[in-house]
């Protein structure tokens, strides 16, 4: 039996995420438009300027963010990579603590804030709960990383996002594909092209091929698949863990739930 950890979360080929930083109130806009087409994705929030001129409050994100994740970006947004370890850990505990109060549930995922990072500080946010960080270095690939505390997006909503997605759309290879796309919503406003954004959600929407999902839930789900147990000869698959995966066996698409053990 020839088994492949080739399927994302209900059967579905490829994931599509959305990455936006800062938690300014163009965020409410932007939120209802992924909410209008069922896009999904994080939004990575300093919660030391929650409230200031510009930004959401904390007391609006669970309503607000309720089809999302609400994601770390450090309490106040410093270039993480100059500052100090002691400095590291009280800007992202905190901003975990503050974030975490707001949304009601475990705060793991991250971007980074200036796109400010190195080895250390990657040890040091692995060592304070963080399991995946966003970078701002565009592959212009579909492939997933590595290592999540350096999960670099496919590109920048400005950058080739439209023709990008046609690429992603048009693919027939199933190799966990995910499109990752990042930016600041202050940026449609800005430049004022909000119908950029609204575009590709109107084109990603309803496609059956795709799990819109957000950033954490594709590193629960990939890591879940990593840990699925599989006999020596293929017929028997474990899943130890607490989220349901899916895999090919022979080209046919098999769920193993949560704790179960499937024979084929």
């Amino acid at each position: 039996m020839n088994i492949l950890k080739n399927v994302y979360y209900g059967g579905k080929r490829r994931a599509l995420t959305m990455s936006y930083d800062d938690g300014t109130i163009h965020d409410r806009r932007l939120a209802e438009i992924f909410d209008k087409y069922g896009i999904r994705g994080s939004f990575h929030l300093n919660s030391g300027n929650l409230g200031k001129e510009n930004r959401i409050t904390a007391e609006e994100l669970p309503t607000l963010f309720a089809n999302h994740e609400i994601s770390l970006h450090s309490l106040t947004h410093p270039s993480l990579e100059f500052c100090s370890k002691e400095t590291i850990i009280a800007q992202i505990m905190q901003d975990r603590a503050n974030l975490e109060k707001a949304a009601g549930y475990v705060v793991r995922g991250m971007s980074y804030p200036n796109g400010s990072y190195n080895a250390e500080v990657i040890e040091i946010l692995r060592a304070c709960g963080v399991v995946c960080n966003r970078t701002v270095a565009a592959t212009h690939n579909f492939k997933l990383p590595t290592d999540f505390l350096a999960w670099h997006p496919t590109c920048h909503h400005r950058d080739n996002s439209l023709e990008l997605l046609d690429t992603f759309l048009k693919r027939d290879r199933y190799l966990l594909d995910c499109l990752f796309v990042w930016g600041h919503s202050y940026e449609f406003d800005r430049q004022n092209n909000w119908e950029l954004i609204e575009e590709f959600c109107k084109r990603a929407a309803g496609d059956e091929t795709i799990w819109y999902a957000t950033n954490i839930e594709i590193y629960d789900y990939v890591q879940a698949l990593k840990a699925l147990q599989c006999s020596a000869d293929g017929h028997i698959l474990h899943n130890p863990c607490a989220i349901d995966v899916w895999v090919s066996a022979d080209g046919q698409i098999v769920k193993v739930g949560a704790g179960e053990t499937v024979i084929l």
